[in-house]
């Protein structure tokens, strides 16, 4: 992958060079040479993180620490099964975060050098110390009801599990934009009134029912823009980063909460519920199988009793991680078609084509974002398509 990504040259397609989507005409030579540098080290991490994640997991199954984690949770407590679930996964949560961090820090370090992330570490950290608590929070209710559900129902407790999932899956739907994402940031409603006009008025264009825009105060953090529609039902949220409002002119701005208005116009949101329930049953029912060969194969050598047997959840999260892995590609290419059809809603809405292509052009300037990546990085990592092929479709509207 080093070699793939560092060496490889990505040609530009013949019909871009030299309009609107070709990067020369947006970009200096050394703009385009620090994105693409920043692009690849980055995509270059996520090719090392995947295995190395598998790694760690081998590695605690290999050399039996799995069964220790395990022996250590019932001296704490021998008759409570839901408190040896927390403690193991508290442990075992410990254990792989330390060995993942050094990707972590590295991968800051790389954005405080190159600009983008402008985080103290402190503020980092406090960061990732939230994000390690409410993981461990959101985990351990589900390793519990998993492991409850594999000892009542061993040939069936994958689809009972995914049953009971489905409303905590809704639910956390339901409750990121209120009660989640303010634990990171700090919102507000859009305080740029003549603004928050202009964009109200395209949402009533779009039949959307609304009275707020919310910004968030991402400029503390980063120097990258960004905009996003998020929650369902009642709590369904658009937010704008206030790096996007300070760089981005209004006819820009307008297009990228046109374009968010889109996704809310075709439902994206709940599609992307819907998928995720579907393709939730599906991976369920194959970590089911290879779970159970697993363990009769190898079971004795990673002390694994049987899947009933806690110790074998390092197993479960290796092989869920290869399946999700696996089906990204499947996932990215639906997620780009819904970006598509977003674009071609906002462009269809505001008719201008000039403000559509200008923000993605800032969009790539401004993130360092590679426009033209290797074709691998995109089929493994881009859940939009990229910024020469949108700039070149926004150009091609009438």
């Amino acid at each position: 992958m080093y070699i793939y990504l560092f060496n490889a040259k990505q040609e530009l397609p013949k019909e871009y060079v030299n309009g609107p989507a070709d990067p020369a005409t947006f970009m200096s030579i050394d703009q385009l040479r620090i994105a693409t540098v920043y692009s690849r080290i980055k995509d270059f991490l996520f090719f090392i993180g995947i295995p190395w994640e598998w790694a760690i997991y081998l590695l605690i199954l290999g050399l039996g620490l799995s069964a220790s984690f395990l022996s250590i949770a019932k001296r704490v407590s021998k008759k409570s099964f839901l408190v040896q679930s927390g403690i193991y996964v508290a442990i075992l949560s410990v254990f792989v975060t330390i060995l993942q961090f050094p990707l972590y820090y590295y991968s800051y370090k790389v954005s405080r050098d190159y600009g983008i992330n402008i985080q103290s570490v402190s503020s980092w950290l406090a960061d990732k110390g939230k994000g390690f608590l409410l993981d461990l929070f959101l985990t351990i209710p589900m390793v519990w009801l998993l492991y409850v559900m594999l000892r009542k129902s061993p040939k069936r407790w994958w689809l009972w599990f995914w049953l009971i999932s489905i409303p905590l899956t809704v639910l956390l739907f339901f409750i990121q934009p209120v009660i989640i994402d303010p634990i990171f940031n700090d919102f507000q409603y859009l305080q740029d009134q003549n603004l928050k006009e202009d964009i109200l008025a395209l949402a009533r264009k779009a039949d959307i029912p609304t009275d707020q825009v919310y910004q968030v105060n991402m400029s503390k953090k980063t120097t990258a823009l960004n905009a996003y529609v998020t929650g369902i039902g009642a709590n369904a949220r658009i937010v704008l980063w206030d790096t996007t409002l300070s760089k981005l002119n209004k006819d820009e701005i307008l297009f990228i909460m046109a374009h968010e208005m889109g996704h809310y116009v075709y439902r994206h949101v709940y599609w992307m519920l819907l998928g995720f329930i579907l393709s939730s049953l599906f991976i369920l029912y194959l970590v089911n199988k290879l779970i159970n060969w697993l363990v009769k194969k190898y079971g004795h050598l990673w002390r694994i009793k049987s899947v009933g047997d806690i110790s074998s959840l390092p197993l479960f999260l290796l092989v869920l991680s290869i399946l999700t892995f696996l089906i990204s590609p499947i996932e990215n290419t639906i997620s780009r078609e819904a970006e598509r059809a977003a674009d071609a809603y906002a462009i269809s809405i505001t008719h201008d084509k000039e403000g559509a292509i200008s923000a993605f052009q800032k969009l790539a300037v401004e993130s360092l974002v590679e426009p033209n990546p290797p074709k691998i990085v995109k089929f493994f990592l881009y859940s939009h398509p990229t910024m020469v092929e949108r700039i070149y479709t926004l150009n091609k509207y009438e």
